[in-house]
């Protein structure tokens, strides 16, 4: 494994723990009336996005620029659909930036962060 610079474990830092942040919202399955198996269904779903980004921090954790584009990527992707879901939810464009900068911007500094590891070295 290739030496990491400080931006290089800031971003590993900060990507596992916003990975974990996402994950949270997959324990709103176990709110509904349904049957156990309904629930872990509806559980696993829910965790697909998070098992992406634990697979992309692999990545990016051996190649942080692959990583870094990716990551950065996705965030950016991302950003419209989580603004048009928050929107229509809420009816509140503020409401929908704040969640955005929530969930996206981690996201937006872990792939800065990884690029400028790989650029550092």
């Amino acid at each position: 494994m290739k030496s990491t610079t400080k931006p290089g474990w800031i971003a590993r830092i900060l990507c596992i723990a916003a990975i974990l942040f996402v994950s949270m919202f997959a324990f709103d399955s176990f709110e509904h009336g349904h049957s156990l198996l309904e629930k872990l269904g509806a559980f696993g779903m829910h965790m697909i996005p998070s098992i992406v980004l634990a697979l992309v921090l692999l990545l990016a954790w051996y190649n942080e620029r692959a990583g870094g584009f990716l990551i950065l990527f996705i965030a950016l992707a991302t950003a419209p659909y989580i603004y048009q879901m928050n929107f229509a939810r809420t009816g509140s464009a503020l409401v929908a930036f704040q969640v955005i900068a929530m969930i996206n911007l981690p996201f937006l500094i872990v792939g800065v962060l990884f690029l400028v590891s790989y650029f550092r070295k």
